[in-house]
């Protein structure tokens, strides 16, 4: 057991508002989860093998919730998705988590769109470190849509570069209802979390205009029917109005992109008890890039401009906002805390931000036995130096001093803290061998 002793700024993760944050408390942890949150007392009786670590001039959180990643994905660049298609794609996924993990904070993850159930189960068995992971599989698609890496001068018989079919994850072309669901039973087996769909094209796809839509409405019935039927949710990729109504009225729980969001679908979702995860971040990092396609480069001028406004209007229609950082360039691995950052530029305000990065997200991805600092969560906490709440880029900035996940610390910042290390993860699973 270990003692996180008078810290001097908490954030709880059980809501937005300052009934959240807690000052000079301290933190219990055994077995892996939290114990108690209580104000802090010096005197409280501890035994001998209980450590105290004084948190006096740290800022504590719950670890990082990030709701929209591919962990399949080292970038969008043709040689990139070759990459990540051959022998050696584990190998970058396993730097992917990590750096998650590590770098970025993230303790649970929601990948929508790559990672099998062979990945989470490494995880999960410790073959691998990075954060626990709820997975979709497939990211579904019609022929042409926004799934269907082929480009425009496509073949009849040629496989799209984006996540093919191979073990443990079917095609993410799909078309007509009843091939929909099928395929949703075909992940389900595969043992996903939840369904991803695309209901609008999007906008590093290479063929599909950004203003219309993807499936029809019998299809997405279909789709929405079936993992209701199976006990998954379903989130859609949605840009435009037309993909954001469509995926509204067809009974999806979570909207994302949602760039031209308007007052009136914003209504719409509300009313229907949708979340949405803006991804703010991406787009800006879009803008900079300096070798996509002239296609590609005027749908990320149109994303650019329209997005900060849905989120704002979404933020204001009292919408719940999850974050997620949908990480399709390489460098946004392990600085998923930017997501926070993008969001509160756009006008939500910072608590919102933690809160959908945290507790709500928890809530929302259904993993309940995280997102909060409370006793029988499980520990997971990053703990931080500066005001880390009001200015989250401060996490790489030199401000993250050390995640914890499951009670156990990764970075090494804080040595009182029992840490794992990729070495001790290698020694634990191949069992080390000491005869001379």
């Amino acid at each position: 057991m270990f003692v996180l002793s008078n810290i001097r700024t908490l954030y709880d993760g059980t809501s937005a508002t300052s009934q959240a944050i807690h000052e000079y408390v301290d933190v219990w942890i055994a077995g892996g989860k939290i114990e108690a949150l209580v104000p802090h007392d010096p005197k409280r009786p501890a035994g001998p093998d209980v450590r105290r670590i004084d948190c006096s001039t740290y800022t504590v959180t719950p670890g990082l919730i990030d709701c929209h990643s591919h962990v399949t994905i080292c970038g969008i660049r043709p040689e990139e998705l070759e990459r990540m298609n051959s022998q050696a794609w584990l190998l970058y996924a396993e730097r992917i988590l990590y750096t998650t993990l590590v770098d970025g904070g993230v303790t649970t993850l929601r990948d929508v769109g790559g990672a099998t159930h062979f990945l989470k189960r490494m995880v999960e068995e410790g073959v691998i470190i990075g954060p626990r992971l709820k997975i979709a599989i497939c990211m579904l698609s019609t022929t042409g849509g926004h799934a269907d890496f082929r480009g425009p001068d496509r073949c009849h018989s040629e496989v799209s570069r984006l996540w093919p079919p191979g073990p443990g994850r079917p095609a993410n072309i799909v078309d007509g209802p009843w091939e929909c669901r099928k395929r949703v039973r075909e992940i389900a087996a595969c043992g996903a979390d939840l369904v991803k769909i695309c209901t609008s094209p999007g906008v590093v796809s290479p063929s599909d205009k950004l203003e219309n839509r993807d499936f029809t409405r019998e299809e997405v019935e279909a789709i929405c029917d079936e993992a209701a039927g199976r006990g998954l949710s379903v989130a859609a990729h949605a840009h435009s109005r037309q993909g954001i109504a469509l995926a509204i009225a067809c009974g999806v729980q979570d909207i994302q992109h949602i760039s031209f969001m308007d007052e009136a679908l914003a209504e719409q979702a509300y009313v229907r008890g949708c979340t949405v995860t803006p991804t703010s971040w991406v787009g800006r990092l879009l803008s900079q890039e300096a070798d996509l396609s002239p296609f590609v480069r005027e749908k990320v001028h149109q994303v650019v401009q329209a997005h900060a406004h849905a989120v704002r209007v979404a933020h204001a229609s009292g919408l719940r906002i999850l974050a997620g950082t949908d990480p399709i360039l390489s460098h946004m691995h392990g600085r998923n805390y930017m997501e926070q950052v993008s969001l509160i530029e756009d006008g939500v305000s910072p608590l919102s931000a933690w809160y959908g990065g945290t507790g709500l997200a928890a809530e929302r991805i259904a993993q309940t036995d995280t997102g909060r600092i409370a006793p029988g969560y499980r520990a997971d906490l990053l703990i931080c130096r500066g005001n880390v709440l009001e200015q989250p880029a401060l996490l790489g900035q030199g401000g993250l001093v050390e995640v914890i996940k499951d009670g156990v610390g990764y970075r090494g910042g804080i040595p009182e803290i029992p840490h794992r290390t990729f070495v001790t993860c290698v020694h634990e699973v191949v069992g080390r061998d000491d005869r001379s």
